[in-house]
C-alpha cells in the first residue's frame, strides 16, 4: 500500500480540495506505481500485533498490547457467532479504526471471516436523521452494530426518520461501547429492527480485546438492557474491593 505522512498527502478528485504544492499528491497518479500483490509475513502467535490505549474513563490511560493468533482467533469466533455471520451478509459497525471496536469489529474479525464490510465518512445524522437507515437500503445491510449513544440520538429525533426506510435487508442489530438503557434497547429491536432483529448486546474493554458477554441470535435469551450470558470459555464472576 502507500505509507502517507503529514508531508505527502493523497487526494481524490471528489470536492474542491485546497491544493499545496510540493505536498499534495493524486491517487490515480502515484497508485501505480505500488505492486497490487502483498506478500504474507508470517510472524509467531504470540508477536505484537498492536498496541492500544485504553480509553481512560476509570483512570489514566494504559496501553495494552494484544498479539497476533489468539487475538485474531477469538475476534474471528465471536464476530462470527456473536452476529450469526453468514457469507451473503453485509455488515456495517459505525466505529471508528482507532479504538478497539474498530479494530476487533471493523477489522480483523469481520476481515478474517471474509465479510463485506461497509465503511462510512462522515457523521450519521447528516443531513438528517435518517442517514443511517438510508445508507441501510442503498447498500443492503444486513448486520448493523453501532452505539448506545447513537441509538438515543435517533432515538430523540422520532420515528418518522426510520419508518420512511424499509430497512428489510436487517436482521441483526448489536450494541457497543457503554450499557444500553432498556427503553432504547426497546426501541432499536421495535422501531429500527421491526420487533424482528435480536439485538447482540456486547460487553467487552479494550484489554480483551474481543466480546466477554452477549447473546447469540436466536439462540439465547434477550433481555433489554443485558449482555445476557458470557460467551464461550468465559467466566463471570462479581468481585467486592
Amino acid at each position: 500500500g502507500i505509507c502517507l505522512t503529514y508531508e505527502n498527502q493523497s487526494v481524490m478528485k471528489r470536492q474542491d480540495t485546497k491544493w499545496q504544492a510540493g505536498r499534495d499528491v493524486w491517487w490515480q497518479d502515484v497508485v501505480t506505481n505500488f505492486p497490487t500483490k502483498c506478500d504474507v509475513e508470517w510472524v509467531d502467535a504470540e508477536d505484537p500485533l498492536f498496541l492500544l490505549y485504553t480509553s481512560g474513563s476509570t483512570g489514566k490511560p494504559k496501553g495494552v498490547m494484544h498479539t497476533s493468533g489468539g487475538y485474531m482467533v477469538y475476534t474471528a469466533t465471536t464476530f462470527k457467532y456473536a452476529f450469526d455471520y453468514k457469507p451473503t451478509d453485509i455488515y456495517w459497525c459505525t466505529a471508528d479504526c482507532g479504538w478497539i471496536t474498530g479494530h476487533s469489529y471493523v477489522t480483523y474479525g469481520p476481515l478474517l471471516n471474509g465479510a463485506a464490510v461497509l465503511v462510512f465518512e462522515g457523521t450519521p445524522n447528516y443531513p438528517d436523521a435518517g442517514r443511517c437507515w438510508d445508507i441501510v437500503d442503498k447498500y443492503k445491510v444486513s448486520i448493523f452494530y453501532t452505539a448506545p449513544t447513537l441509538v438515543r440520538s435517533l432515538m430523540r429525533d422520532g420515528n418518522e426518520y426510520v419508518t420512511r426506510y424499509s430497512r428489510k435487508s436487517l436482521r441483526v442489530l448489536g450494541s457497543v461501547g457503554e450499557p444500553i438503557n432498556p427503553s432504547a434497547w426497546r426501541w432499536f429491536y421495535n422501531v429500527v429492527g421491526d420487533s424482528k432483529c435480536p439485538i447482540s448486546d456486547t460487553w467487552w474493554q479494550t484489554e480483551t480485546g474481543g466480546f466477554m458477554m452477549t447473546p447469540l441470535p436466536g439462540a439465547w435469551p434477550q433481555k433489554p438492557g443485558s449482555a445476557t450470558f458470557p460467551f464461550f470459555g468465559v467466566q463471570v464472576n462479581t468481585i467486592y474491593l
